[in-house]
């Protein structure tokens, strides 16, 4: 695999509605996950990948995402930046697209956090097979998060006979992970995909089913081994807890931080600039970049933006 194989796609658009008012003054898509952006984890994959061209797709907040990101230069790839006017679904923000892809592409909805050091293994598949599409998938032991994605189903000959967006009646614990490779045709299955009477939008998995039906060959690959969408408050903590983890840190206080004498951090993370006046107790929280507390606080579970708290549980 060469450097240039394949571009870059994020989908990076999507509005924080039911994460309150931190998704009013943030797009999720740059959340701090222990103090770097979520987008900043992507394109590292994506530079791991051999991608060197990034399109990053923008709309709520779009600006805030330009200024955290760049050019893309820091993280060795370079970004071109397309604004998605309207929210029409995911194959439309793709299908626009199209003048600016002249080749293979890895897309990561910009929105997930993924753990998959597997990930190179994609192009193996899609080369090895001349598939027009590979989706990531992770076997799952809960149904309920199945539902929430896609799910995938099998041809003995390993090849995908049919995806089905959040099934009420789970088939398999197979589900897709919003992590794609695909091939130029997917433009011809979006120019054919209609718009779904269920959320009025234009599906991808409605797309990859087209490829399908016209016999394009769409294989698998178990790259992720963990993923979460930051849907809500308690998504962005589980995802910084599990970085920590990763790390082997049982907390991470950024730089140019001020902390009280007498504080104690479990769990926990502190970006960076943050200011804590008076000794407090943090366990499993998130203090968002620049932060000022003024006044003693034990929380639990919580993340902390200018001027609020916010429970893991709203």
């Amino acid at each position: 695999m060469t450097s240039a194989a394949y571009q870059g796609v994020i989908l990076a658009a999507g509005h924080g509605s039911r994460m309150g008012p931190f998704g009013q003054h943030m797009p999720k898509p740059v959340a701090p996950i222990c103090n770097k952006p979520l987008l900043a984890y992507h394109l590292e994959h994506m530079r791991r990948f051999g991608v060197e061209e990034v399109i990053v797709v923008i709309g709520h907040l779009g600006h805030v995402i330009t200024q955290v990101l760049g050019d893309g230069s820091r993280y060795g790839v370079r970004i071109r930046y397309v604004e998605q006017e309207k929210r029409l679904g995911l194959a439309h923000a793709v299908g626009q697209l199209e003048p600016y892809i002249d080749r293979p592409f890895l897309l990561i909805l910009g929105d997930i956090y993924f753990e998959m050091p597997g990930l190179a293994s994609m192009a193996e598949v899609m080369e090895r097979n001349g598939a027009a599409a590979v989706i990531a998938v992770k076997e799952e032991k809960d149904a309920e998060a199945v539902k929430r994605n896609f799910s995938v189903q099998l041809r003995e000959d390993g090849t995908v006979r049919r995806v089905i967006e959040k099934p009420r009646h789970v088939p398999n614990m197979l589900k897709g992970c919003g992590l794609y490779l695909f091939d130029k045709p997917i433009f011809d299955a979006i120019r054919r995909t209609p718009r779904t009477a269920m959320r009025d939008e234009y599906e991808l998995t409605d797309s990859i089913q087209i490829l399908i039906d016209y016999e394009y060959p769409v294989r698998i690959a178990p790259v992720v081994e963990w993923d979460v969408n930051i849907t809500y408050v308690r998504d962005l903590i589980a995802c910084c807890r599990h970085e920590l983890a990763q790390r082997n840190l049982d907390s991470l206080i950024g730089d140019g931080c001020a902390v009280a004498e007498g504080c104690e951090f479990i769990d926990s993370v502190v970006g960076d600039g943050a200011i804590i006046r008076q000794p407090g107790r943090f366990e499993r929280c998130v203090i968002l970049p620049g932060v000022t507390i003024d006044e003693a606080v034990e929380a639990r579970d919580a993340v902390f933006i200018q001027g609020a708290q916010l429970q893991a549980g709203t």
